[in-house]
């Protein structure tokens, strides 16, 4: 196991997880919805987000 790639590859998933969130969220009010989110469920979403990020970036590599 190489710890250099795995803590690259989870530092990219936490940097783009907020960033996909948030283009999925402009994306829903440009569409008219409004969506208001806690500081705990915000925190939820990128967590989820990153691990799905994670899983996507392990799957491509292997």
């Amino acid at each position: 196991m190489n710890i250099k790639k795995t803590v690259i590859n989870l530092l990219v998933a936490l940097i783009l997880s907020p960033i996909v969130v948030y283009v999925v969220l402009t994306i829903a009010r440009l569409a008219g919805s409004n969506y208001e989110m806690t500081h705990g469920e915000t925190w939820i979403i990128w967590i989820l987000m990153a691990i799905l990020i994670q899983l996507s970036i392990d799957k491509k590599s292997s």
